[in-house]
Protein backbone atom coordinates (compact mmCIF):
# COMPACT_ATOMS: atom_id res chain seq x y z
CA UNK A 1 0.00 0.00 0.00
CA UNK A 2 1.06 3.61 -0.51
CA UNK A 3 1.04 6.78 0.68
CA UNK A 4 -1.78 7.61 -2.22
CA UNK A 5 -3.79 4.78 -1.21
CA UNK A 6 -3.43 4.72 2.95
CA UNK A 7 -4.81 8.32 2.57
CA UNK A 8 -7.91 7.50 0.41
CA UNK A 9 -8.66 4.60 2.26
CA UNK A 10 -8.95 6.84 5.80
CA UNK A 11 -10.63 9.70 4.32
CA UNK A 12 -13.04 6.30 3.40
CA UNK A 13 -13.36 5.08 7.22
CA UNK A 14 -12.58 8.48 8.95
CA UNK A 15 -15.42 10.93 9.20
CA UNK A 16 -14.06 14.05 10.94
CA UNK A 17 -11.71 16.26 9.62
CA UNK A 18 -9.63 16.83 12.71
CA UNK A 19 -9.15 13.44 12.89
CA UNK A 20 -7.96 13.05 9.51
CA UNK A 21 -5.53 16.14 10.51
CA UNK A 22 -4.28 14.47 13.53
CA UNK A 23 -3.59 11.21 11.35
CA UNK A 24 -1.64 13.18 9.48
CA UNK A 25 0.08 15.23 11.62
CA UNK A 26 1.17 11.79 13.60
CA UNK A 27 2.30 10.64 9.90
CA UNK A 28 4.62 13.27 9.74
CA UNK A 29 5.92 13.22 13.24
CA UNK A 30 6.16 9.58 12.39
CA UNK A 31 8.14 10.03 9.16
CA UNK A 32 10.47 12.51 10.97
CA UNK A 33 11.58 10.00 14.21
CA UNK A 34 11.95 7.21 11.39
CA UNK A 35 14.75 9.77 9.81
CA UNK A 36 15.93 10.56 12.98
CA UNK A 37 16.94 7.24 14.11
CA UNK A 38 17.52 5.68 10.08
CA UNK A 39 14.53 4.22 10.15
CA UNK A 40 11.94 3.44 7.03
CA UNK A 41 10.12 6.79 6.48
CA UNK A 42 7.45 4.98 4.61
CA UNK A 43 6.73 2.89 6.76
CA UNK A 44 7.05 4.74 9.79
CA UNK A 45 4.60 7.18 8.30
CA UNK A 46 1.93 4.82 6.66
CA UNK A 47 2.09 3.18 10.58
CA UNK A 48 1.23 7.03 11.79
CA UNK A 49 -1.07 7.96 8.93
CA UNK A 50 -3.27 4.42 9.72
CA UNK A 51 -3.06 4.19 13.35
CA UNK A 52 -6.55 5.34 14.19
CA UNK A 53 -8.07 4.44 11.10
CA UNK A 54 -11.10 2.44 13.12
CA UNK A 55 -11.79 5.22 15.76
CA UNK A 56 -15.09 5.98 13.79
CA UNK A 57 -15.88 2.67 14.47
CA UNK A 58 -14.50 2.28 18.36
CA UNK A 59 -14.96 5.54 19.73
CA UNK A 60 -17.98 3.94 21.83
CA UNK A 61 -15.75 0.54 22.21
CA UNK A 62 -12.24 1.29 22.66
CA UNK A 63 -11.32 -2.25 23.56
CA UNK A 64 -11.86 -2.60 19.75
CA UNK A 65 -9.25 -0.03 18.94
CA UNK A 66 -6.86 -1.16 17.14
CA UNK A 67 -7.84 -4.59 16.25
CA UNK A 68 -10.76 -3.43 14.01
CA UNK A 69 -7.93 -1.28 11.80
CA UNK A 70 -6.37 -4.73 11.59
CA UNK A 71 -9.24 -6.11 10.50
CA UNK A 72 -9.93 -3.52 7.84
CA UNK A 73 -6.43 -3.63 6.67
CA UNK A 74 -6.43 -7.63 6.25
CA UNK A 75 -6.89 -7.10 2.38
CA UNK A 76 -3.66 -5.14 1.94
CA UNK A 77 -0.48 -6.37 2.37
CA UNK A 78 1.44 -3.71 4.48
CA UNK A 79 4.01 -4.70 6.89
CA UNK A 80 4.06 -6.60 10.03
CA UNK A 81 5.60 -3.24 11.37
CA UNK A 82 2.51 -1.11 10.66
CA UNK A 83 0.38 -3.46 11.90
CA UNK A 84 2.24 -4.14 15.28
CA UNK A 85 2.54 -0.13 15.33
CA UNK A 86 -1.02 -0.02 15.20
CA UNK A 87 -1.73 -1.89 17.98
CA UNK A 88 1.06 -1.12 20.33
CA UNK A 89 0.25 2.71 20.09
CA UNK A 90 -3.10 1.47 21.72
CA UNK A 91 -2.30 -1.31 24.40
CA UNK A 92 -3.52 -4.16 22.16
CA UNK A 93 0.67 -5.01 21.82
CA UNK A 94 3.29 -4.80 24.27
CA UNK A 95 5.85 -2.39 22.61
CA UNK A 96 9.29 -4.26 22.09
CA UNK A 97 10.16 -2.61 18.67
CA UNK A 98 10.81 1.15 18.25
CA UNK A 99 8.33 1.82 16.20
CA UNK A 100 5.87 0.77 18.40
CA UNK A 101 7.10 3.08 21.27
CA UNK A 102 7.54 5.63 18.99
CA UNK A 103 4.04 5.76 17.86
CA UNK A 104 2.70 5.73 21.74
CA UNK A 105 4.88 8.80 22.64
CA UNK A 106 3.96 10.55 18.79
CA UNK A 107 -0.08 9.95 19.74
CA UNK A 108 -0.68 12.62 22.06
CA UNK A 109 2.55 14.40 21.54
CA UNK A 110 0.63 15.78 18.58
CA UNK A 111 -2.77 16.50 19.82
CA UNK A 112 -0.64 18.36 22.57
CA UNK A 113 1.25 21.01 20.22
CA UNK A 114 -1.69 21.56 18.69
CA UNK A 115 -3.67 22.48 21.46
CA UNK A 116 -0.51 24.80 22.70
CA UNK A 117 -0.64 26.32 18.89
CA UNK A 118 -4.52 27.28 19.51
CA UNK A 119 -4.07 29.21 22.37
CA UNK A 120 -1.45 31.82 20.66
CA UNK A 121 -3.82 34.37 19.24
CA UNK A 122 -2.75 33.83 15.62
CA UNK A 123 -3.33 29.99 16.11
CA UNK A 124 -0.70 28.67 14.24
CA UNK A 125 2.41 26.38 14.76
CA UNK A 126 4.60 28.73 13.81
CA UNK A 127 4.34 30.96 16.81
CA UNK A 128 5.07 28.54 19.39
CA UNK A 129 8.88 27.29 20.42
CA UNK A 130 9.97 24.25 22.46
CA UNK A 131 10.31 26.52 25.50
CA UNK A 132 6.70 27.35 25.28
CA UNK A 133 5.58 23.82 24.95
CA UNK A 134 7.87 22.85 27.54
CA UNK A 135 6.14 25.62 29.80
CA UNK A 136 2.77 24.10 29.19
CA UNK A 137 4.02 20.61 29.61
CA UNK A 138 3.94 21.03 33.19
CA UNK A 139 0.34 22.71 33.44
CA UNK A 140 -1.67 19.68 34.09
CA UNK A 141 -4.73 21.83 33.21
CA UNK A 142 -3.78 22.80 29.70
CA UNK A 143 -4.52 20.15 27.05
CA UNK A 144 -5.27 17.16 29.64
CA UNK A 145 -6.15 14.86 27.52
CA UNK A 146 -3.01 14.39 25.77
CA UNK A 147 -0.96 12.25 28.71
CA UNK A 148 1.81 13.64 29.81
CA UNK A 149 3.14 10.27 31.41
CA UNK A 150 2.88 8.78 27.68
CA UNK A 151 5.03 11.11 26.05
CA UNK A 152 7.33 11.30 28.60
CA UNK A 153 7.89 7.33 26.94
CA UNK A 154 10.17 9.16 24.52
CA UNK A 155 13.01 9.00 27.35
CA UNK A 156 12.95 4.89 27.07
CA UNK A 157 13.66 5.40 23.35
CA UNK A 158 16.65 7.83 24.23
CA UNK A 159 15.04 11.10 23.79
CA UNK A 160 14.89 13.87 25.76
CA UNK A 161 11.46 15.22 26.29
CA UNK A 162 12.71 18.68 25.18
CA UNK A 163 14.41 16.71 21.63
CA UNK A 164 11.07 14.72 21.12
CA UNK A 165 8.93 17.92 21.14
CA UNK A 166 11.39 19.64 19.01
CA UNK A 167 11.58 16.93 16.20
CA UNK A 168 7.45 16.55 16.37
CA UNK A 169 6.74 20.63 16.14
CA UNK A 170 8.98 20.37 13.17
CA UNK A 171 7.81 17.88 11.33
CA UNK A 172 4.24 19.21 12.18
CA UNK A 173 5.20 22.87 11.31
CA UNK A 174 6.46 21.09 7.96
CA UNK A 175 2.86 20.58 6.65
CA UNK A 176 0.89 23.49 8.88
CA UNK A 177 -0.97 23.92 5.78
CA UNK A 178 -2.24 21.13 5.90
CA UNK A 179 -3.03 20.97 9.54
CA UNK A 180 -4.92 24.49 8.88
CA UNK A 181 -2.12 26.16 11.62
Amino acid sequence: MNRKEALELLKRHVQTKNLIKHSLAVEAVMGAMAEHFNEDVEIWSLAGLLHDLDYDYTKNHPELHGLKSVELLADFSLPQDVIDAILAHCDKKNREKLIEKVIYAVDPATGFIVAAALIKPEKSLSSIDVRFLLRRFNEKLFAKGASREQMRTCESFGLPLEDFLSISLQAMQKISADLGL
